[in-house]
């Protein structure tokens, strides 16, 4: 393979799967879970880390090392589950940055004021499934 793509990296991964047998394994529920995790392992990297460390984060060999495998794991059950639910990841995402382009035009004013209170134009707060 010359040139990275999705499709071939989607095909390797089936093909290791399918080599394997562990395609009875890759069901939608079992995708999400797996990727849950390896974001997690990512997010572990971080945890502690000041925002002036996490931005170093990649000067560290060991650590890079650590962040590269992390998100290629987090990538690669992400692309299965596109492949098992039939998703173009591509064209997902470049919808969603239409629909968040039209949602957040440049130029709004953006960003939280000192008080906490949202700002014109700022991306909404996450909101849990608890909430209303």
């Amino acid at each position: 393979m010359t040139e990275l793509d999705l499709a071939a990296l989607q095909r390797r991964l089936a093909d290791f799967a399918a080599a394997r047998d562990w395609q009875r394994y890759h069901t939608p529920k079992n995708l999400v879970a797996a990727l849950s995790v390896e974001a997690s392992e990512l997010v572990e990297i971080f945890q502690w880390l000041t925002p002036e460390e996490s931005a170093r984060v990649m000067d560290d060999g060991e650590t890079a090392h650590r962040v590269r495998d992390e998100v290629a794991d987090v990538l690669a059950y992400l692309l299965q589950l596109c492949e098992v639910l039939g998703v173009d990841a591509l064209a997902a995402l470049d919808a969603k940055i239409d629909r968040n382009e039209r949602r957040f035009p440049a130029g709004a004013q953006s960003g939280m004021v000192n008080s906490g209170e949202r700002t014109e134009g700022a991306p909404p707060p996450v909101r849990h499934s608890t909430e209303s």
